[in-house]
């Protein structure tokens, strides 16, 4: 299995409906990339400061399947429309487990 996780930290400038519409809309990706196998989504909790403001840990069987998600042209269009205009920075790892 491969685990697929990505730091989000939204520009000073995003707003609070432009946070929530990312979440939305990868909210939606479960629905219409069958290679994901398992998907989860949040926002930072607020607990410890500095942290990144929105996270991302999505799970695939290979990682031919997280190739398929990653070039999906849907996960593609969240990211051009949603993600990257609010976007300061970026983290992200994929690692077996």
């Amino acid at each position: 299995m491969i685990r697929h996780v990505v730091l989000f930290t939204w520009s000073p400038e995003a707003t609070e409906e432009q946070k929530a519409a990312v979440a939305a809309e990868l909210s939606k990706l479960p629905g219409e990339i069958p290679q994901i196998r398992s998907y989860t989504l949040g926002a930072d909790a607020g607990i410890n400061p500095g942290n990144h403001h929105f996270a991302v840990v999505a799970d695939f069987d290979s990682e031919d399947d997280y190739r398929a998600y990653r070039d999906h042209p849907r996960h593609q269009a969240v990211i051009a429309e949603h993600i990257k205009p609010i976007l300061e920075s970026r983290a992200a790892v994929q690692f077996a487990c």
